[in-house]
């Protein structure tokens, strides 16, 4: 092999190699970019999530504060009967002194 043949296949294999390199770093920032973006991609997902969380825990909190449970429903049933009961009671004794008065109170007739 003489010089020119052999600076030849060295030019070759030299060209050779910097096409695959350089598809390969090509490729490889492909693939970085993609990842990168990936990566932006999850954190955001995460971000929503953590605070699509913290609004449901905000929510439960202010429906536990806010709407009534089976339990204080009875409870106030219960006070507003006995209310309803004490009017009631307080009713039948009126209609009881009225009745007495009533009762009581002479008759005054005029004689014809």
């Amino acid at each position: 092999m003489s010089g020119a043949e052999i600076m030849a296949a060295v030019g070759f294999f030299t060209m050779l190699f910097g096409t695959l390199f350089g598809a390969w770093k090509y490729v490889e920032s492909k693939i970085t970019a993609v990842r990168s973006d990936a990566q932006n991609a999850v954190a955001g997902a995460s971000a929503k999530a953590e605070l699509a969380i913290m609004q449901l825990h905000e929510h439960r909190l202010h429906s536990a504060e806010t709407f009534a449970t089976k339990k204080g429903m009875q409870e106030q049933t219960s006070q507003m009967l006995r209310a309803i009961e004490g009017v009631a009671a307080r009713i039948d004794g009126l209609t009881e002194r009225l009745d007495n008065i009533i009762l009581q109170r002479p008759s005054s007739r005029r004689a014809s």
